[in-house]
């Protein structure tokens, strides 16, 4: 039985972001411990989600952590999630958005390509649910958010496997929402466009193109004429877990600037 040694005395959410180190889910990180969440990133790179946690919690004034996260290992995520339940006595929201992307048609995929992709897209993700829904269905409220991919709505050439588990996410997504919907957990997803993230401004910068260059590359993007940038990503995964989508389960919320409608 897990002993509580709780800190959060406020009674402020908790929520728990996978990826938290780097692009989206450090979006998510600075943007959840803005709407006065407590929140424990995690990622595969411990030094990384150390900094974004303790960069989101001194610029909004609230208690954040950052700890090592392999979402592919049960044992770690369940370590995470009971982390956060010793911290702070409750896991409010999951942000499901660790993940990686290794591009190849399904010709050209050995089997390590296979074994990344789905043990951290698919089972990464199923790992990090397993873990906190316990605590969800136990006080009977919990709101899970998982980051998908436009390209399992519409795929590019040589992505195969990626777009394969990204569409996956959707299926469980949609799984997770039909048997636990009436013991009080949503379950939502965001399929997120093209998004301008660190990691694409180190590769920008690698081969001496400047943010501003790399920006007017993009420009012309979807409807909207840009890429995303990572905030307004982590703006429509708050929207999901907030009281303000509190009818809203089982949905798939396309967050791309109009691409998949125009190309």
């Amino acid at each position: 039985m897990h002993q509580s040694t709780s800190t959060n005395m406020s009674g402020a959410r908790v929520c728990l972001v996978t990826g938290g180190g780097a692009g989206i889910g450090r979006a998510c990180v600075d943007y959840f411990a803005a709407q006065r969440h407590h929140v424990l990133a995690a990622d595969l790179d411990p030094q990384a989600a150390a900094q974004a946690a303790e960069r989101a919690g001194a610029q909004h004034g609230i208690e954040c952590l950052g700890i090592g996260c392999d979402v592919s290992s049960r044992a770690d995520c369940e370590a995470a999630a009971q982390r956060a339940l010793a911290r702070w006595g409750r896991i409010d929201v999951l942000v499901g958005n660790a993940g990686v992307q290794l591009a190849a048609r399904l010709l050209e995929a050995d089997e390590s390509h296979w074994d990344r992709l789905v043990s951290v897209n698919l089972k990464g993700v199923a790992n990090a649910c397993r873990a906190v829904l316990p605590a969800m269905i136990g006080r009977g409220d919990g709101r899970i958010v998982l980051v998908s991919s436009i390209n399992a709505l519409r795929s590019p050439p040589g992505m195969s496997v990626y777009d394969m588990t990204k569409a996956g996410v959707i299926g469980l997504m949609r799984s997770l929402a039909v048997d636990h919907g009436r013991e009080g957990v949503r379950v939502n997803a965001v399929c997120p466009g093209a998004t301008l993230t660190d990691h694409h401004l180190r590769v920008a910068a690698a081969r001496g193109q400047t943010q501003e260059q790399l920006r007017e590359a993009t420009r012309g993007y979807a409807l909207l004429g840009r890429v995303a940038e990572p905030a307004e990503i982590a703006a429509a995964i708050h929207f999901l877990a907030s009281d303000a989508a509190s009818f809203v389960t089982g949905a798939t919320l396309v967050v791309d600037g109009g691409f998949t409608i125009k190309g």
